[in-house]
């Protein structure tokens, strides 16, 4: 079974030997590479292509921020979990904007923290329950104050979703899926993609599977609804 690559970034070397020391005792989990700052993390992520990130916010030079948006934009097959504490939950939109797919405490226990980089690696979005309220709140405040940042906040996080559900689909799926989309049958779809009908029934059986889809419909309407299509 291969193992979760993962890169752990964060200034603190004590931080980062004993995160490295915990991950690496877990079966399914080894870390390739650490940083001790966002260019570093840039760097390693790059060199490595790790298929997860733990990321600290608040670090010199290139912050946890700026870096989650360069590996994001640069390596999508990257994942982000932000490392937080209660006083920097306040980033946690900054962090949705730059591509983050999760937030997690750094008090969280070894195996929350083992249950997050195998969710994320799935393609699942995840916040810690402990920040949820504040979250909220934060939510309420800017849009009392600011009706347009929170659109933008729901707008980013609603792309990072649809990037994930994207991820998830492969490109034949995609194909397959724009084909649905146009109304075609699966004698059509076939044909098109010179593959046989059986082939096209397995596709999207698969494609329904991964959009929580019940028939041809309802995975067209939650495919235009995660913007993974457009319908005309």
């Amino acid at each position: 079974m291969a193992k979760i690559r993962v890169l752990v970034a964060d200034d603190q070397e004590i931080i980062r030997e004993g995160l490295t020391f915990i991950l690496n005792k877990t079966e399914d989990i080894e870390v390739v590479a650490t940083a001790e700052n966002g260019q570093d993390a840039v760097a390693q992520a790059r060199q490595y292509r790790p298929d997860v990130a733990l990321m600290d916010i608040k670090m010199p030079g290139i912050d946890g921020i700026a870096a989650t948006h360069i590996i994001t934009t640069e390596l999508p097959e990257t994942r982000v979990i932000i490392l937080t504490t209660y006083d920097t939950d306040d980033l946690v939109y900054e962090g949705i904007r730059a591509g983050a797919q999760a937030y997690l405490l750094k008090g969280a226990k070894t195996a929350r923290l083992a249950d997050a980089i195998r969710g994320v690696h799935a393609g699942e979005a995840l916040l810690d329950p402990a920040l949820a309220l504040r979250v909220m709140d934060e939510f309420r405040r800017i849009s009392a104050s600011n009706p347009a940042a929170l659109r933008d906040a729901l707008d980013a996080a609603q792309q990072n979703e649809s990037a994930l559900e994207a991820q998830r689909l492969s490109p034949r799926e995609m194909e397959v899926l724009a084909l649905l989309a146009q109304g075609l049958n699966n004698k059509d779809i076939a044909a098109t993609l010179y593959l046989t009908e059986g082939t096209i029934r397995n596709y999207i059986s698969s494609i329904m599977s991964k959009l929580h889809a019940n028939d041809r419909t309802q995975v067209v309407i939650k495919a235009a609804q995660k913007r993974l299509i457009k319908l005309d």
